[in-house]
């Protein structure tokens, strides 16, 4: 691990990844992997918790391959130094920005979509001139057989490098000095991420979980709003970071939203044999979630095939915030419903919590819903519609608080992976002699009225 960190320093301090046309080629040859290779990735993912082709690429391919146009796109406009105002007190100067890669990245992946969540932040750091070492998850061990295989074969070890494992590689590999370390996962892990980081003053971000509300008011369209919501909740089997992990919905159409969720499970006919469900990732996983419920508050669903490695998609009624079910990040395809009287008391819950990753806001209230986006602090998130905002890459994505630190996609991903370093550029044609002794009131007078420019 230390030959493999210490080689990417020394290519990096050779300064060619700097150069927009290496940059470019980089994302080039990265994207014709992908597209080249798409049948290996679709078999691959299927093997490991049987994704079909179409969720592949809609929810994986089809995220990278824009995130590499947009950077393809726009990169030299994000590299651009960038000049700005010099004050009355430095004159006659220029200040200007100049975006620089901070050096060698760690990339730790995650399992859910293991894809898009391990290769956005390497296309983000590419963008910005870095080099990377690539760590996916080994819970989806083709996935990241097929990772490693790929990109070893294809990019120079020194620029780009895979390396496989579980808990002893990531810990090896977290006692070497990064520039930067890009982890998304559990906050239970993230914190570990922090502690190793924090010993070189390593700045990271950490993209992590947390129990994301849907929020429904009495006067939502109760219609769309399940038909946007099932498709969100339970596409890879509820194993979504960003997936609604609950509802709270007002009491005079919880019932109606029942009714309305049953009719569209069952419109939508989930199950991998479809192509529109998932397996749970492994029989640990599986077991944990089959121990969030019981028969008694199920409302629909909850059948468990332990064989097939499947949870049917299941909604819960009758939930107490005091459940098993709410203590922690669902991570399945289980949906409390859980009802209220007043908006202030599902504020008052929600901040009383993590803050959690995202919030999904179903009214068309304007009162309510900037009520609810002024007075709750979440990640990000979307009114009228749930996970969608993270197909929009103008949008910064990122947690706060327990469910992340940072963001990226699109520029904010480029910004992730790089420092500004700010330049005041001084002329030798003259210089006021005000701030060199010796002092005098008349100096401090013409210094006072400077700043006040």
């Amino acid at each position: 691990m230390n030959d493999i960190v210490s080689q990417q320093r020394t290519f990096f301090y050779t300064h060619k990844t700097k150069a927009i046309k290496f940059r470019l080629e980089q994302l080039n040859k990265l994207e014709l992997l992908l597209k080249s290779n798409e049948d290996q990735l679709n078999q691959a993912i299927y093997e490991d918790f049987k994704k079909s082709e179409f969720d592949t690429y809609v929810t994986e391919l089809a995220l990278l391959y824009q995130d590499i146009k947009e950077a393809k796109r726009n990169v030299r406009k994000w590299a651009k130094i960038k000049r700005v105002g010099t004050n009355m007190l430095n004159f006659p100067a220029r200040s200007y920005i100049i975006p620089e890669p901070l050096g060698v990245c760690l990339v730790i992946g995650a399992w859910n979509y293991p894809y898009q969540l391990t290769l956005a932040p390497v296309i983000a750091a590419i963008t910005a001139g870095n080099t990377v070492v690539i760590k996916p998850s080994e819970m989806s061990p083709k996935t990241s057989a097929l990772m490693t295989r790929l990109i070893n074969n294809t990019f120079d070890a020194n620029y780009l490098k895979v390396v496989e494992g579980g808990i002893p590689e990531t810990t090896e590999l977290l006692k070497n000095k990064f520039d930067k370390i890009f982890f998304t996962g559990s906050p239970q892990v993230g914190k570990i991420i922090y502690q190793a980081a924090a010993k070189n003053l390593t700045p990271v971000t950490l993209e992590l979980g947390g129990k994301s509300p849907a929020i429904i008011t009495a006067d939502s369209n109760l219609k769309m709003t399940v038909k946007r919501m099932v498709w969100a909740k339970f596409i890879n089997a509820g194993q979504t970071c960003i997936a609604p992990d609950y509802v709270l919905v007002h009491k005079s159409v919880e019932n109606k939203l029942l009714e309305l969720l049953k009719l569209e499970i069952e419109k939508e006919s989930f199950s991998i044999e479809n192509g529109n469900y998932t397996q749970i990732i492994n029989d640990r996983n599986l077991d944990r979630l089959s121990n969030l419920f019981s028969s008694d508050n199920v409302f629909v669903g909850g059948n468990i095939d332990a064989f097939n490695r499947t949870i049917e998609p299941t909604v819960l009624q009758n939930v107490k915030f005091s459940d098993d079910v709410m203590k922690e990040e669902i991570f399945g395809p289980i949906l409390p419903v859980i009802s209220y009287q007043n908006i202030e008391e599902v504020i008052t819950y929600v901040n009383d919590n993590p803050k959690p990753l995202s919030c999904y806001i179903f009214t068309n209230s304007n009162q309510i819903k900037k009520k609810i986006l002024n007075e709750i602090s979440f990640g990000g998130g979307a009114v009228n519609d749930a996970v969608m905002h993270i197909a929009n890459s103008k949008l910064p994505f990122g947690g706060v608080g327990n469910s992340g630190i940072g963001s990226y996609h699109g520029e904010a991903g480029f910004k992730s992976f790089s420092h500004y370093k700010s330049i005041l550029d001084k002329s030798n044609l003259m210089e006021l002699s005000l701030k060199y002794f010796p002092h005098s009131k008349g100096k401090l007078s013409w210094i006072q009225r400077f700043m006040s420019f």
